[in-house]
């Protein structure tokens, strides 16, 4: 299926439910959750792409097992 497809069979589907407030409200909820999953997928595949920032990500893993983090409260990153 392609994509202009996928795009009128949403939009068909959608229109079946669009008079029920309820059903539509169900609907864009579970959409927000799809593009959040989205979003975080993206940002993890950007991430990982990049073997520098891979090496942080495993050096600061290493860090912790070995005791070398601390702890700080969230409020205190930005001042």
């Amino acid at each position: 299926m392609t994509a202009l497809q996928l795009n009128a069979e949403l939009f068909r589907e959608l229109s079946i439910i669009a008079e029920d407030e309820n059903l539509m409200l169900k609907a864009v909820k579970y959409l927000k959750k799809l593009t959040t999953k989205k979003q975080a997928m993206d940002e993890t595949e950007y991430i990982m792409s990049s073997p520098e920032m891979v090496e942080i990500i495993r050096q600061g893993e290493e860090d912790i097992k070995n005791g070398k983090g601390r702890v700080v409260k969230l409020e205190d990153l930005w001042k």
